[in-house]
């Protein structure tokens, strides 16, 4: 398993436990200190079965075809080539291997404003892509079976804006969605 934008480990400890004591799983971050402190926790907990590597999620260091299952949680809206990113999941995964993502899309227009303001992209909001051209990126990636299995809103940090701020009005474009695909 391989978990892209894997930051302190959480959810590669999370999914240590779902492969059990055979299976392996990689975490990537392109924060060094990000990897301490993963590596740091891995070996508090005694994670035998986890190990964590520097890179981004546009050049994964991960060999071709060597992955089961990718999952992400909310880091794909953060890069700047998205395609990139699926292509190279499509890359590391055997065939038949799964991807299953967690992240934002938007359902309408930012305003430039809003996509230019930095506390609105490192809060995930202006990076989104639009939800159709998200899944089609992932499609164009090569992944089959692209579908959404959940959705919601999402307002984490709408309140440090003020009511009737463009960037506060901007929380009712992004969607939380969960997508699963596979690869053929």
């Amino acid at each position: 398993m391989l978990d892209l934008g894997s930051g302190a480990g959480i959810d590669c400890f999370l999914a240590a436990r779902a492969v059990g004591p055979t299976g392996h799983v990689i975490g990537v971050d392109m924060t060094a200190s990000m990897l301490e402190r993963a590596r740091a926790n891995a070996g508090k907990i005694e994670a035998t079965t986890v190990e964590f590597r520097l890179g981004e999620i546009e050049h994964l260091p991960v060999a071709d075809e060597t992955v089961d299952v990718i999952i992400s949680n909310c880091v794909v809206n953060l890069s700047p080539d998205k395609p990139q990113v699926y292509r190279e999941a499509y890359r590391v995964l055997r065939p038949g291997g799964r991807l299953m993502v967690s992240d934002l899309v938007l359902n309408g227009p930012l305003s430039d404003s809003v996509r230019k303001n930095v506390e609105m992209y490192v809060g995930c909001n202006s990076g989104a892509e639009q939800r159709d051209r998200y899944l089609e990126q992932i499609r164009g990636a090569g992944f089959t079976n692209v579908e959404v299995v959940s959705e919601s809103g999402y307002a984490v940090g709408a309140d440090a804006f003020a009511d009737g701020s463009a960037e506060r009005d901007a929380f009712a474009m992004v969607t939380s969605v969960k997508v699963r695909a596979v690869k053929r």
